[in-house]
C-alpha cells in the first residue's frame, strides 16, 4: 500500500506517541511528530512546553512554522503518521483519529513517562498544568484557524484509551483504518 496517511490527535497523555510507534511499524510509515518539534522550540526559548504554548498565543509565527510542515504533506506522496493536534485540518486526506483519556490518567501517564521537559511534583499539579496547556491550545487554534479541536465530528475515529493497552488501541485503529481504506 502506498500513500497512506494517518493523523493522531488527542488528549495529552492519551498514548499518541506509543500507539503511533505501533502504527508506524505496522504500515511502514514515516512519523511526523509536531510535539517533538514544539518541544525543541520550547527548549530553544528556555521555556516549558506549557509556557511555550502560552507564548505562542501571542506569537502566531511559530504556529505557522509548524503548520507549513503539515500543509506540505497533503500533496506529498508517501506513507506518513502525523502525531499532531491539527494534522486532521492540514492533511484532510489522512485517516483522522482522536484519542481520548481522562485527565487523571493523562497526568499519571505523563508523570510515569519521565519526560525531561514535563516534570510535575504530583498528579494534582500535573492535572492543573495539563488543563492550562489544553485550554491554551483550544484558544490558540480557534483564534488562528477557527477550528475546534474538541469537536469530535472532525475525526474519522474517536478512541477512548482509558484502561486499554497501546496494542489494544492500535488494534482498534488498524481495524477501522482498513475499513476506511476500502471506502
Amino acid at each position: 500500500m502506498s500513500n497512506l496517511k494517518i493523523s493522531l490527535a488527542g488528549d495529552l497523555g492519551s498514548g499518541k506517541t506509543t500507539v503511533g510507534e505501533i502504527l508506524t511499524k505496522k504500515y511502514n510509515l514515516e512519523k511526523v511528530s509536531i510535539g517533538k518539534i514544539l518541544r525543541v522550540m520550547a527548549e530553544e526559548h528556555g521555556m516549558s512546553v506549557a509556557d511555550f504554548n502560552k507564548y505562542m498565543e501571542s506569537h502566531p509565527e511559530y504556529d505557522k512554522i509548524v503548520d507549513d510542515k503539515l500543509i506540505e504533506h497533503e500533496s506529498m506522496q508517501g506513507n506518513f503518521l502525523f502525531d499532531s493536534r491539527l494534522a486532521w485540518h492540514f492533511v484532510p486526506s489522512s485517516f483522522k483519529v482522536y484519542m481520548q483519556v481522562d485527565i487523571k490518567t493523562s497526568a499519571e501517564r505523563i508523570i510515569n513517562a519521565g519526560r525531561n521537559d514535563e516534570k510535575y511534583d504530583d498528579v494534582d499539579s500535573a492535572i492543573r498544568e495539563l488543563k492550562k496547556r489544553r485550554e491554551s491550545e483550544i484558544v490558540r487554534y480557534n483564534s488562528l484557524y477557527g477550528v475546534d479541536i474538541m469537536d469530535m465530528s472532525n475525526y474519522d475515529l474517536v478512541v477512548d484509551t482509558n484502561g486499554k493497552t497501546p496494542e489494544e488501541v492500535a488494534d482498534i485503529i488498524i481495524k477501522n483504518f482498513e475499513i476506511w481504506l476500502k471506502r
